[in-house]
């Protein structure tokens, strides 16, 4: 029966690709493919193209090149990509991955910038190029230089005081307070309004401008008290320079230059002061907004959470007994 010519003319022949292409309700018969004709490439995704670059395999075995074959082997099943290493380069490319962004998250402390044969390791991480906005830079730059040279000047100071209590006895108590300055004005001055200023232009942050306005105005008062040199204060300024000068000149030159770093020291205080409270009052930040970081911060911190509900819970009974 399959010698019926009714039969006969409807077998595919080599000049047909395949047999799904017969349509034996189709008067017209399968269609004749052109010579030299080969399907589009099917498009490969970008990942699948990225693993197989690093796999090390040659473009003759890509995913792409299977389905651009010509020829007789058309009328062969399109070559399967090789996928058994498909999830093992996977996971190699998450691991290589997650190493480079957590190594570029990880940053380790870098200030105060000690050797490394210190026991003491730095505490804080400070980086003004990375970390604080271009626009910003150079203000927080010169905020840096400004405590640099505070700290400079209370070292000055104590040598002024020094020298000051070596050819007056009874400028004792202010030697020893010049000690205390600088024991105590160096790291305060770094935490109490460096940093706040810091993590004000780093994170935008209005409770932190808050925080150093309060502070660097009251530093800004001491300034100038420092430049006055009230006698026996441990400031060697103005007033304390001069009543050294009428009993020994060495001394009071010494103290008059620590008086003009100190009075230098106010008025850039001073300066930094407006010229930053300028630049918060364009970036919109406003006391609202300082209050709800405030807020966040208190809600994020469980001991906030347990100190706001058990607040909650004590102010509950007594919201109760009202009429």
């Amino acid at each position: 029966p399959f010698q019926d010519p009714a039969v006969m003319q409807h077998q595919p022949s080599t000049d047909y690709a395949t047999l799904d292409v017969y349509n034996p309700f189709d008067n017209r018969g399968p269609t004749k493919l052109m010579p030299g004709w080969c399907p589009a490439p099917q498009p490969v995704p970008r990942l699948a193209l990225l693993l197989v670059s690093c796999s090390g395999r040659s473009s003759a075995h890509s995913p792409r090149a299977t389905y651009s074959r010509p020829g007789p082997s058309l009328l062969l099943p399109p070559e399967k990509p090789q996928t058994e290493q498909c999830p093992y380069l996977i996971i190699l490319f998450c691991l290589r991955a997650s190493c480079v962004l957590l190594s570029s998250a990880v940053r380790q402390n870098n200030w105060p910038p000690l050797p490394s044969f210190c026991p003491v390791k730095p505490c804080f991480y400070q980086d003004i190029s990375v970390e604080i906005p271009a626009d910003f830079q150079k203000t927080v730059s010169s905020m840096y230089y400004l405590w640099m040279a505070s700290t400079v000047t209370l070292f000055l100071n104590f040598l002024a005081s020094l020298a000051w209590f070596c050819v007056d006895s009874t400028a004792g108590s202010g030697f020893g307070l010049s000690i205390l300055w600088v024991l105590l004005f160096t790291p305060c001055s770094f935490l109490c309004w460096y940093r706040p200023m810091y993590k004000a232009f780093r994170s935008d942050s209005s409770f932190n401008f808050f925080v150093f306005f309060f502070i660097f105005f009251v530093q800004d008062v001491v300034y100038v008290l420092q430049a006055i040199g009230i006698p026996g204060s441990g400031f060697s300024g103005w007033i304390a320079s001069l009543t050294v000068l009428r009993s020994n000149q060495a001394a009071a030159a010494i103290m008059l230059l620590v008086a003009v770093f100190f009075t230098v020291v106010a008025v850039l205080g001073i300066f930094m002061l407006k010229r930053i409270h300028s630049l918060y009052r364009r970036t919109g930040a406003s006391f609202q907004k300082a209050q709800e970081e405030v807020a966040a911060g208190v809600f994020s911190n469980q001991a906030g959470r347990m100190l706001v509900a058990a607040a909650g819970g004590d102010a509950a009974p007594n919201s109760q007994l009202r009429p």
